[in-house]
């Protein structure tokens, strides 16, 4: 039943309050496994409240609200530190496609479940010969009877090491050209045959894995979209990717958290007045509330039913920019102790990692060149970049 916004406001700030730190308490430094933890606690406590799915329908573990009531509770959720980055993948990707393409009996098996974060997922896409151009992927299923048998090897998997399902996209019809003879499965991460192996980062993390896939057998009820349609699939989970990075609110998506950061870094070491830092802090600024109006132009096009298309490329390729350009400032700002500090410094890496990880963001969910050949091709009407293989068997295409 639907309730008075003002109500609905009233019950996130209560809950929120009880279960959640403020923003102006110290930046909680975490591990990847508390985060984890402390991600599963949040979102089943939500559900326990009444507050996880807002837009999802109430059979399948939602409340079946509108959108606005999602704003709503977003702007509450935006003055406190929420382990919300676990789950960023399965909530922002693999839910709404099942919601969008799963079987009554795979919403009513997952769905739920994937709300609450009692289960957590991930989308195994990329491959070490099928990066920007992921339609030309090489892992195989082939059919046994009632079950499909998996091989091949993804890589860059976001939270694989930690997640208990995978989306996987894998090749199904090798006589079809690329695009069409895709398909995509649920994967229990926890099969025989399912190897996840972390891979370290320049920062020191190890957020990303290779998953290798040997003789992975899947139930046909596993398949999603149906046989052959997983680039349809594909394309409508990445639209929703790019959604999460770019469009969808999220603050620590879009760096409006980061730039109030950076404005209490410049107070805090007297470089507020610098009228190189003001300028770099009020371009910003500005930056960031174009990417704010971009974001409320696709959700209201998705509230009226309308695909984002192209703008959700336009918000993702402006994030990525301006993650960069939130990571120089901020070493720029802290000087010679962003690059050097003392071990008891707990806040002493956090700029050097920015520098660091910031141009992750000009690949993740689509690199910064995809997003502007899309940009050029759906929005400025340029050519398409010249394919000689277009239409052929994808065994027919010459590989390395």
């Amino acid at each position: 039943m639907t309730v008075p916004h003002d109500e609905f406001r009233q019950r996130v700030r209560e809950f929120l309050a009880a279960n959640a730190v403020a923003r102006t308490e110290p930046t909680l430094d975490l591990t990847e496994e508390m985060q984890v933890d402390g991600c599963r606690r949040f979102h089943s406590a939500l559900g326990d409240a009444g507050l996880a799915g807002i837009t999802y329908p109430v059979e399948y573990g939602g409340q079946g609200l509108d959108k606005s009531y999602q704003e709503v509770f977003n702007e509450e959720r935006a003055r406190y530190q929420v382990p919300l980055v676990p789950a960023a993948i399965s909530h922002g990707m693999c839910l709404p496609v099942m919601n969008d393409f799963g079987t009554p009996e795979q919403r009513e098996r997952h769905q739920a479940a994937i709300i609450r974060c009692d289960e957590l997922w991930c989308q195994m896409f990329s491959e070490p010969g099928a990066g920007s151009d992921v339609a030309s992927l090489s892992t195989r299923a082939v059919r046994d009877g009632d079950e499909w048998v998996i091989n091949g090897q993804k890589v860059w998997t976001s939270g694989a090491h930690y997640c208990d399902y995978g989306l996987v996209v894998v090749r199904t019809d090798p006589t079809q050209p690329k695009h069409r003879g895709l398909s995509m499965f649920i994967v229990d991460l926890s099969l025989p045959g399912v190897d996840v192996r972390p891979l370290r980062q320049p920062t020191g993390g190890s957020n990303f894995n290779e998953v290798y896939l040997t003789d992975v057998r899947v139930g046909a009820d596993c398949l999603v979209g149906g046989e052959g349609e997983g680039w349809n699939v594909a394309v409508a989970m990445l639209m929703y990717e790019r959604f999460a990075i770019g469009a969808s609110g999220s603050e620590a998506m879009t760096g409006r958290v980061v730039t109030a950061r950076l404005i209490g870094e410049a107070e805090r070491r007297g470089r507020s007045n610098d009228p190189v830092i003001r300028d770099a802090l009020a371009d910003l600024y500005i930056r960031e509330r174009i990417q704010t109006f971009i974001g409320m132009r696709i959700r209201e096009a998705a509230e009226a039913g309308r695909s984002p298309g192209a703008e959700a490329s336009i918000a993702k390729l402006n994030t990525a920019i301006l993650a960069r350009q939130a990571a120089d400032l901020g070493i720029a700002i802290s000087g010679l102790q962003g690059q050097a500090w003392d071990s008891g410094n707990e806040d002493g890496s956090q700029w050097a990692n920015g520098v660091v990880s910031s141009p992750g963001m000009g690949i993740a969910g689509g690199t910064n060149e995809v997003q502007r050949n899309i940009i050029g091709e759906r929005v400025l009407g340029l050519p398409k970049e010249p394919d000689p293989y277009k239409g052929q068997p994808w065994e027919a295409v010459p590989r390395s």
